[in-house]
């Protein structure tokens, strides 16, 4: 019984956690993907474009775990920084990293995701995160939270057209 109610506080924090975090990167997901898309066309990577999109399942799949293994370094040199007692420019190396990391990660998926697809494992877990993650956003877009916050968000919005159209 004393066990319940320690966990039930502490699942909805592990709930709120994750759920601040998924909307982070739903967030930041598709207007990174853009980015590093317009980039992509910007620079000559077209050919590799299109040899994502060819890539085998297991081939796709390294591709997927590349981004991560190459941030490594950068999050070490930002730790690095940190215990230099370079704070600021450690966490700016973090966000930035994390922000170039997440750009690059949206961008390869969207190229590989029909080859990751085709490995029955992943479909399922895909499956599996996608309606459990809808399942937790819905959740904390039906929070009063997050409808004031909403709602400030769409006064702000009409208070900053109106300065606008006055200068």
């Amino acid at each position: 019984m004393m066990m319940k109610l320690v966990m039930k506080p502490l699942r909805w924090l592990a709930r709120l956690l994750l759920a601040l975090l998924i909307l982070f990167e739903e967030w930041g997901w598709e207007p990174l993907r853009r980015a590093m898309a317009r980039l992509a066309a910007r620079l000559p990577l077209r050919w590799l474009e299109r040899r994502l999109t060819r890539l085998p399942p297991h081939a796709a799949l390294l591709v997927l775990v590349l981004p991560s293994l190459l941030i490594i370094p950068i999050k070490l040199l930002a730790l690095w920084l940190i215990a230099e007692g370079k704070a600021m420019l450690g966490v700016a190396v973090i966000v930035a990293a994390k922000l170039a990391g997440t750009a690059l990660l949206a961008w390869l998926f969207q190229l590989i995701q029909p080859a990751l697809l085709r490995l029955a494992w992943f479909a399922r877990l895909y499956a599996r995160w996608s309606g459990w993650k809808a399942e937790l956003l819905a959740w904390v877009r039906g929070s009063a939270a997050w409808r004031a916050a909403r709602a400030m968000r769409q006064r702000l919005r009409r208070a900053w057209r109106r300065q606008r159209k006055e200068i």
